[in-house]
């Protein structure tokens, strides 16, 4: 399995100015090969493919004075942007042909130096290295400082520098893991749960348990506004505009950055305490398009699940979806009668047919273990199958496992 680990990054500012040059030109490499690839349709001509555009873009690009500054960052990073062209419209006829699973998506578009978000990447062919102090060797920008949080397991296969909205710089480590050594760290379990998600509580377990939502972003709201309101007063295209935009992108991104945080702890407490997880499988792209869409979004439901998704196949636990019109809701779990739907604002009721008592989250948790096959014991069950791989597929600069580690 193929994991990402990113790190924070602490450019000096000559650096800086080096990877600014890096995101231009692979901006530019990539807006050349969308233009390319317009101009041969317009013309009737076939597409042109990666080793003409890549001896067009770049070689002979390199050599002429509008291109010549291209020769200022590593050919690798120009090279991967050609990669990033070609696998976007590899995507948009896949998709076209109804061969890519997902909402449709639209023909590549020019990126613009505008982005709130740039990256550049690295294989093994760029010869980037770990010196013994643990900073990143990047060709032609040179020693870049990492704030190490944890330790590489593996050697990694290609790194990815990014920078956000907030200006902050992260590298991206793309790993192979071996699954049989992640199945080892986690104790076998014969517990099965099922998880109802839900709004009132961000998750209740079909053992009672119920986990309150941090609602990040709705505790984030007054200072949003404030900076909101500074950004609407700067004049357009000054550099106080720039300052206060700054500003609001860094308050979204801590309310991010906390969401993902709980997520993750959350996830991998129920991977570890769990053999088996069911899950309902929500249309949270309906629901985003409520009253209640800033709850759903706030919430982030899609990435709690793929988090769970993945790290049951990393651990070798069973994950389960189990689908979204399953009247978890309205079928009492002690007989399964089922007792037709019910308002919102109902959170008991008692089955007509047995009298038991239900709360309603906590019923539902157990309905969606049951209708998921969880009620036995799931001591050993095998690995759903799934494409729980979090790391983008381009990003990867060798195959297998490697075996020698490397210590931050």
């Amino acid at each position: 399995m193929q994991l990402r680990y990113s790190f924070r990054l602490t450019p000096e500012p000559g650096q800086r100015t080096a990877l600014a040059r890096a995101f231009g030109c692979a901006r530019v490499v990539f807006n050349d090969a969308v233009r390319a690839r317009r101009d041969a349709l317009a013309a009737g001509r076939p597409y042109p493919g990666v080793g003409e555009l890549s001896k067009r873009l770049i070689t002979q690009a390199r050599h002429t004075p509008e291109r010549a500054w291209l020769g200022g960052v590593s050919s690798v990073v120009l090279q991967q942007a050609l990669r990033d062209a070609e696998s976007a419209y590899s995507n948009f006829f896949a998709s076209l042909k109804g061969d890519r699973p997902g909402p449709p998506i639209g023909e590549p578009r020019f990126k613009s130096r505008k982005d709130t978000r740039q990256s550049i990447r690295f294989t093994k062919n760029a010869k980037w290295k770990l010196d013994e102090r643990g900073r990143l060797i990047l060709p032609k920008i040179g020693p870049v400082k990492v704030n190490w949080s944890r330790t590489l397991p593996t050697t990694p296969s290609s790194v990815t520098v990014i920078k956000d909205s907030a200006g902050r710089y992260f590298a991206s480590f793309v790993i192979d893991t071996d699954p049989q050594a992640d199945a080892a760290t986690m104790p076998d379990t014969d517990r099965a749960i099922g998880i109802d998600l839900d709004l009132a509580h961000f998750a209740v377990l079909s053992t009672g348990e119920k986990i309150d939502s941090p609602r990040f972003l709705r505790r984030a709201e007054k200072k949003l506004k404030m900076a909101q309101r500074n950004l609407s007063r700067k004049q357009k295209g000054s550099k106080n505009r720039d300052k206060a935009r700054n500003k609001v992108a860094r308050a979204h991104a801590a309310a991010a950055d906390a969401r993902n945080e709980f997520h993750h702890q959350l996830s991998t407490r129920l991977i570890r305490e769990n053999q088996a997880i069911g899950v309902e499988n929500l249309a949270v792209n309906g629901l985003a398009r409520t009253r209640l869409a800033k709850s759903v979004h706030d919430a982030g439901w899609t990435q709690f699940v793929n988090m769970l998704e993945y790290k049951a196949a990393r651990y070798g636990r069973t994950f389960v979806r189990i689908d979204r019109f399953e009247p978890t809701s309205q079928t009492c779990s002690t007989c399964g009668h089922r007792d037709g739907p019910k308002p919102l604002d109902v959170r008991e009721w008692a089955c007509s047919a047995c009298g038991t008592l239900h709360d309603r989250d906590v019923n539902a948790a157990i309905n969606v273990r049951t209708a998921a096959g969880l009620a036995a014991p799931a001591c050993g069950a095998p690995v759903r199958p799934g494409t729980p791989v979090p790391a983008q597929r381009e990003e990867t600069g060798s195959h297998g496992i490697p075996t020698p580690t490397c210590a931050a």
